[in-house]
């Protein structure tokens, strides 16, 4: 049920009023209970680089809601990005030579959106992306946000049996797959299933195993019974059809959905988590405002990605937070490469890595490490798994990290709920998952009673707010048992003490 972000260290619960007590009583007991902790009280200017301290003695955790949410589209970001910062680099993709400014990004994003509704895709129709990280990865993830057909995220090692049960699931309409990647042949794996492709007319393909399939897009290579990309995004430039898209973008919400991630599960098959507009637009805001990307200046804010595009982290801490705070994303490689790493930060000028544990340790221990510039480097996210205080520390120190966060959440979350400030201590970082997200609550529930626990007694993560997921896509039942009728959503992960560690007494 849960595919989660960081690592799962509890402590001292810093909570806020769980709802049920009235403002002034909730009040009252803040300050008392910040005054045994030896607590001043905080400016508002303050408010939200803090988080809120318990309250009754309860396993229960809420957000400031300072940071408003914002009610727009991917596309509406992107255009907002592209008139704000025109000039300044979006995307760089060393493996393939690629440089865009946010201009330009925009221009090619609208044309393949175009091209994607010529081809007879439309609002709600799912597109699968399968491959590694690429240009294109990017560009059809923003091309389909902006056409407002649906992204599936498909794990580019996938093979057949596992490609079918994920197209079928989601009634996938076009998958879009390079040739070949390393010894993974794509349209090989693909005709295992569909043979039908290699006789189909591109853009009309009729297949007995996948009835939903009707058009395959090959990246790089004409194929039989496929679309080029560059066929397909050239088409996009004709009047008529960038026309067709400003007409269907009127009718696009922020609260459609826009992207289905499969979650690997707790149990049986993975389950498409079904995410919005609304979800990731804020995750990635508020991921971006945590790291305070939006006080950089373009030099000082250049991401490398190493992570997979298909996975949440990537796409919504990546790409989308690198899209809503104007700073540049840099892939260093199609899929992780500690070498590469540490190429792209010395080439062009990283100051932020994002990596999960595993691909810390591997970049830290290249043999050649000390030969590469790493001046530029002040931050990073590290999330995916749990990670030892000792490799938080080292990362810090050898890797001139100081701003590094540890974040924690699921991909049924959007992906984040929990994540350290920038300026919190070592110790803070090497020994939690950091503090509750804006506008998010989570609690702990008792496994025997369903009552909220006391704090430091075991019990269920549970997670309330915007970033919950639409459901889990064709699955009621399942999205019922995950999500209750009072909107808490139920992690399937479990404290053996009292909640995630948010705040320490020294703030």
């Amino acid at each position: 049920m849960a595919v989660y972000i960081g690592m799962l260290r509890l402590g001292r619960l810093c909570a806020g009023s769980p709802g049920v007590l009235g403002a002034r009583v909730g009040l009252s007991r803040v300050w008392q209970e910040a005054k045994l902790w030896g607590v001043r009280p905080l400016s508002s200017r303050e408010v939200a680089r803090t988080a809120p301290l318990p309250v009754g003695g309860l396993s229960f955790v809420q957000g400031h809601t300072e940071v408003r949410l914002i009610n727009k589209t991917v596309g509406q970001c992107l255009d907002a990005a592209a008139q704000r910062v025109p000039d300044q680099e979006a995307l760089v993709v060393l493996h393939e030579n690629m440089r865009l400014t946010f201009a330009q990004l925009k221009q090619q994003v609208d044309k393949a959106a175009s091209g994607l509704l010529s081809i007879g895709l439309c609002k709600g129709d799912r597109l699968g992306m399968w491959g590694p990280n690429s240009y294109a990865w990017v560009l059809m993830q923003l091309a389909t946000a902006q056409a407002g057909i649906i992204l599936v995220s498909v794990n580019p090692a996938y093979q057949a049996m596992e490609l079918e049960y994920a197209l079928k699931k989601v009634g996938c309409k076009a998958l879009v797959f390079p040739k070949q990647f390393k010894t993974q042949q794509y349209y090989n794996i693909l005709k295992q299933i569909c043979p039908e492709v290699e006789k189909a007319q591109p853009g009309a393909l009729k297949s007995q195993r996948l009835p939903d399939l009707s058009t395959v897009i090959s990246l790089d290579a004409p194929l039989p019974g496929t679309l080029l990309l560059d066929e397909v995004v050239a088409a996009g430039d004709q009047e008529q059809h960038l026309a067709r898209l400003r007409h269907t973008q009127q009718f696009l919400s922020c609260h459609d959905p826009i992207n289905i991630q499969f979650t690997s599960g707790t149990t049986g098959s993975p389950k498409g988590a079904t995410l919005s507009h609304y979800n990731i637009v804020n995750n990635s805001n508020m991921i971006g405002e945590r790291l305070r990307l939006h006080q950089k200046a373009p030099d000082e804010s250049r991401v490398v990605l190493p992570n997979p595009l298909y996975h949440c982290l990537g796409s919504v801490g990546g790409t989308m937070v690198s899209l809503m705070h104007g700073v540049t994303l840099v892939l260093s490689s199609p899929v992780f490469d500690g070498k590469k790493a540490l190429e792209a930060i010395s080439r062009e000028r990283g100051s932020f890595l994002y990596g999960t544990p595993t691909m810390f340790v591997d970049i830290l221990n290249q043999p050649d490490f000390s030969s590469y510039d790493i001046s530029a480097m002040c931050g990073g996210v590290i999330a995916g798994s749990p990670a030892p205080p000792e490799l938080i520390r080292a990362i810090i120190n050898k890797l001139n990290m100081k701003d590094l966060v540890v974040a924690y959440g699921t991909t049924e979350n959007s992906p984040v709920t929990f994540m350290n400030f920038t300026e919190d201590t070592v110790e803070q970082k090497a020994e939690s998952v950091g503090r509750i997200m804006p506008h998010t609550e989570a609690q702990i529930v008792n496994m025997k009673t369903g009552s909220l626990a006391e704090l430091n007694t075991p019990g269920e993560l549970c997670i309330r707010g915007y970033c919950v997921m639409m459901g889990y896509w064709g699955e009621p039942r399942k999205t019922d048992e995950a999500i209750g009728q009072d909107k808490w959503y139920r992690t399937g992960l479990y404290s053996r003490e009292c909640l995630i560690h948010a705040v320490s007494p020294r703030v």
